[in-house]
């Protein structure tokens, strides 16, 4: 969907206690029997150890000397598969450890998932972006809480042509069941790396949300999302909107998803396509990917990433809260309760509270060496 035939992907870490690091690791061998040390991301909190791979890659930020770029958001889910005793894997760790030993973007789902099973999962929900010169794909995972290891994840390619987005609200709904053809559980990680293989799940994603009670429909029906991280009010108000924002810059007919990004979820008996909906998700979802109506720019993508809802019916600098300045800036709380009644502050892409943006370049026409590029800032992405 780009300009140039480049992949892009990018990234915001928003935290009011965040300041922008730009990391570094150099490719390096590791003698038999070496272990690294794993910290959390957030708090640096020392959480064990795992074994050390023998080679590791050069990495400069969220991109490695392969053009392999990774980034997040956090959705967070359940609130009871959040806490995983004994686990080691972080979610930012999950991501720089697997950028120093995946080349490519289905190496880097193999790391991720194998990591996750070997030494458990010791965050909450999160979306990931994993990009190399050739493909994208959205990766959605969930711990399993107390009592059990590891995560429960799917893994979707995003079609050629096509954008999508994640926003702190869990995104990927049903997918395509295991056939070996176009997708496979995780059980069947070796046929990974043939061309046709579009999604991968972990082998227990739907059995692990029966086990709990969840979910008891049909296997086709299962929507992760659904299941794991239930989109409401603030999901779609605070999250998908950002999703909204820059799928709307793109295509002419996003304005028939403006009521369900304004808060208003409905659970009708049947989607929006006419499709019968037997366990009441949420019917009014916006798509995971739209193809755009023009082909994309690094300096769009740079742009989205710079979005205050102008322009639209949530414009921040037209609202009372922008003030005699037109200013998009609003300080949390986001919701607020006066004579009876709740009020919201929009929660825009670009924030005062950003410690580090970048935009990760791809591009397949070039060397690895020279290829990638990061586009890195710290604080408000505007």
């Amino acid at each position: 969907a780009s300009t140039d035939g480049s992949t892009m992907i990018s990234y915001a870490a928003d935290s009011h206690v965040l300041y922008g690091e730009l990391y570094h690791w150099p490719a390096a061998t590791w003698p038999e029997g070496s272990m690294l040390d794993i910290y959390e991301w957030d708090t640096g909190k020392f959480l064990g150890k795992i074994k050390q791979v023998p080679q590791t890659w050069n990495v400069t930020g969220n991109m490695n000397e392969w053009q392999l770029a990774i980034g997040e958001t956090t959705y967070g889910g359940r609130s009871e598969l959040g806490k995983q005793p004994g686990a080691i894997m972080d979610y930012g760790s999950l991501i720089y450890v697997t950028l120093q030993r995946a080349k490519n973007a289905r190496e880097a789902i193999l790391t991720l998932g194998e990591l996750m099973a070997e030494y458990g999962y010791a965050s909450s929900g999160e979306s990931v972006s994993i990009s190399d010169p050739n493909e994208v794909w959205i990766m959605e995972l969930i711990g399993k809480g107390e009592g059990h290891k590891g995560a429960v994840w799917v893994a979707r390619r995003v079609p050629d042509g096509y954008i999508c987005a994640h926003s702190n609200q869990a995104r990927i709904t049903t997918f395509p069941l295991a056939d070996g053809k176009t997708s496979i559980s995780f059980d069947d990680r070796d046929k990974i790396f043939e061309d046709d293989i579009e999604c991968v799940y972990a082998a227990d994603v739907i059995s692990f949300a029966r086990d709990k009670e969840y979910f008891d429909g049909k296997d086709k029906d299962f929507s992760f999302s659904d299941v794991y991280a239930p989109v409401g009010f603030g999901g779609a108000r605070f999250c998908e909107v950002r999703v909204w924002a820059m799928f709307n810059d793109v295509h002419s007919d996003m304005g028939q998803y403006a009521d369900y990004v304004k808060g208003h979820v409905k659970h009708d008996d049947k989607f929006a396509d006419g499709s019968k909906n037997p366990n009441g998700f949420a019917s009014n979802r916006m798509p995971l990917w739209i193809k755009p109506e023009r082909k994309i720019s690094v300096h769009d993508m740079m742009n989205f990433m710079r979005n205050h809802l102008e322009g639209t019916e949530l414009d921040m600098t037209k609202d009372a809260g922008a003030g005699p300045f037109g200013l998009p800036y609003r300080w949390r709380p986001l919701t607020w309760e006066y004579d009876g009644k709740m009020y919201v502050n929009e929660r825009a892409t670009a924030t005062q509270q950003t410690g580090f943006s970048f935009v990760a370049e791809c591009r397949p026409m070039k060397p690895d060496w020279l290829g990638g590029i990061l586009w890195f800032g710290i604080d408000d992405a505007a």
